[in-house]
């Protein structure tokens, strides 16, 4: 972190973290391999925000002004110049301001409100839904990679939370980046889970 520790690191991506989210990473570009590797050494998380323009390789992008905390949970360094982290989602946050150090972004922001929502009884079928497409994909990674297989999902399973079931239903779902992006900025769990609901309903998915 700068000299100010209320400066985040940013990871622009052409993807959306949600918090509990897993998110693999390959990193190789030597500002952001020298970014984690500073993160790693204060054990302090990276935020990583949906690219609004730009490429996530070559000159900064600009990101959304809505994004996740990325704490790194594994790394390994395969080769040399490449890491590879597996990192899990945080708080959210919003960004408040941007400036460049060196070649990536950093950011002033403001860690946004984790509210608790228990899960109501209309979007039970959300829920027991997901938790067979979690078994499914769990139980055909296991038998097609064995001990290689790296469950895409958080090791702890929290049905019973609204915000919980809308966020992994978000990562999952076939829908477009920007998409995401406005169900992780509501602040609501219960309007992203209703949200949620209404599509599965729609496409007949439950």
């Amino acid at each position: 972190m700068p000299e100010n520790q209320n400066w985040l690191p940013l990871f622009p991506l052409n993807t959306v973290l949600f918090p509990d989210g897993i998110l693999p990473l390959k990193v190789f570009e030597t500002r952001y391999i020298d970014m984690v590797r500073d993160c790693m050494k204060r054990e302090a998380p990276f935020g990583v925000v949906l690219i609004k323009s730009g490429q996530e390789v070559g000159a900064i992008a600009e990101p959304e002004t809505v994004g996740c905390l990325a704490h790194i949970t594994d790394w390994d360094a395969p080769q040399l110049g490449v890491l590879l982290l597996r990192t899990q989602g945080g708080a959210r946050f919003r960004i408040l301001e941007t400036r460049s150090s060196g070649q990536h972004l950093e950011a002033r922001v403001e860690m946004l409100e984790t509210i608790p929502s228990v899960l109501a009884k209309q979007h039970l079928s959300c829920a027991d839904t997901l938790k067979i497409v979690i078994h499914d994909i769990s139980t055909k990674g296991h038998a097609e990679q064995g001990a290689n297989f790296e469950n895409p999902f958080p090791a702890t399973l929290q049905f019973n939370d609204a915000g919980w079931v809308a966020n992994r239903w978000s990562e999952i779902l076939p829908i477009p980046l920007k998409a995401r992006q406005k169900l992780l900025e509501l602040g609501d769990p219960q309007s992203r889970l209703t949200i949620i609901h209404q599509y599965l309903q729609q496409h007949h998915i439950i």
